[in-house]
């Protein structure tokens, strides 16, 4: 009996993504796994039932595609989807896998839960950054969406027109942006403000991403500050200490001042967001000024961040938006969908789910089994709260 997949439609509230896409279903079924979809996962992303079904899948209720699939794929599984996500626990059964976001580093209860249910759950925020899980990368391909998005929320609010233009009325000057973080997310933001024709210029606590900036047509801003153990053996950014961040944002204020657009991406793994604008340097800009603060779910880099709100500022507007990636459905689930595919082809052997501890991509990945929560890292989550409330 062949393997079963299942994708469900997404219950977070405004979220328009779907783990799968037609094309996927087809790979998954040459691959030998049959592959469910619950009616209308795909219409909010553009993918439409009988797009599905001419590609091979089967169309079931919500019930039926939990109770057979041996896989659920889900673009926001429980500790993503926290509120509407428990409705799902009732229906998932000891023995059957989940894959999707999830949150593990933060959501201790429903990892917790996760486990009591029976289910192993495969955070696709832990896939490891080496080689072999690059085509599995769903936190380079969000990042992407979010970082081309951002500049285009920025030239939509922004009362300034991003080229340099030669007109009979005069010269347009371009626009000015600044990116702060030059990881997947801000790269794809200065290339994409580049087509726009912005100047842009950027800045990261690595300095090795240097090149990089350059490469999409973006200056690198070099500031002096110690900057030497900023990034960790995965290639993320990590957190620094408070005097660190108090100098940068000394150094980064007479950079901002100047800009017309400020987009800040920078983000570390299962952390707050640090603190890289403070209200005094939103002040120094100019009124009309737009900020695009992508770090705004893990509270923002900005000081006057609301996530989900727009700020106004002395005529500054500073924008959290939320969710990034599902502003453009279609091809995030596009991108995800090639994600789950590769990561899904990895789980399976010979027509049945081998969860192969061996392998490091599914190790690290790997939140919950055998009804334990068995991420190192995670588990140090799900007991601190155990620890402390022991204590008292």
């Amino acid at each position: 009996m062949p393997a079963k997949l299942g994708t469900p439609c997404e219950t977070f509230p405004g979220e328009r993504r779907v783990a799968l896409t037609p094309r996927h279903v087809e790979a998954l079924r040459k691959a030998g796994i049959e592959v469910l979809i619950e009616h209308q996962a795909g219409m909010a992303s553009g993918y439409t039932d009988e797009a599905y079904v001419a590609r091979g899948a089967q169309m079931v209720d919500r019930q039926t595609l939990f109770a057979n699939a041996t896989l659920i794929a889900q673009v926001r599984s429980l500790g993503a989807n926290p509120g509407a996500g428990r409705a799902d626990l009732s229906l998932l059964r000891s023995g059957q896998a989940v894959v999707g976001f999830g949150e593990p580093l933060t959501a201790a209860r429903e990892a917790t839960d996760l486990a009591a249910s029976g289910v192993s759950f495969f955070a696709m925020e832990l896939m490891p950054r080496i080689t072999r899980a690059q085509s599995m990368d769903a936190l380079s391909s969000m990042a992407t969406i979010s970082g081309y998005r951002a500049v285009l929320m920025a030239a939509s609010e922004l009362p300034k027109m991003f080229p340099m233009l030669m007109t009979a009325a005069g010269t347009v000057a371009p626009a000015k942006v600044f990116v702060l973080g030059a990881g997947v997310a801000g790269l794809q933001a200065i290339a994409t403000a580049r087509r726009l024709g912005a100047v842009v210029s950027a800045y990261d606590v690595r300095p090795v991403v240097k090149e990089q900036v350059e490469s999409v047509g973006g200056k690198f801003i070099i500031l002096d500050v110690d900057s030497k153990t900023s990034e960790d053996k995965g290639g993320y950014a990590k957190a620094m200490d408070e005097a660190f961040y108090r100098r940068q944002r000394e150094l980064l204020t007479e950079v901002i001042r100047e800009q017309d657009v400020l987009i800040t991406t920078a983000a570390v793994p299962g952390r707050k967001a640090p603190i890289l604008v403070t209200r005094e340097m939103v002040l120094a800009m100019q009124p009309g000024s737009v900020i695009i603060d992508i770090a705004a779910e893990r509270g923002g880099n900005c000081e006057v961040t609301k996530p989900g709100e727009t700020v106004i500022e002395q005529g500054v507007s500073v924008i959290g938006p939320l969710n990034v990636p599902s502003m453009v459905p279609y091809h995030a689930s596009q991108m995800y969908g090639s994600n789950i595919t590769s990561f899904v082809k990895l789980l399976f052997k010979d027509g049945a789910l081998n969860i192969n501890l061996e392998d490091e991509i599914i190790r690290e990945t790997l939140v919950t089994h055998d009804n334990k929560v068995v991420h190192p890292r995670v588990l140090e989550v799900v007991q601190g709260p155990l620890a402390s409330s022991a204590g008292r």
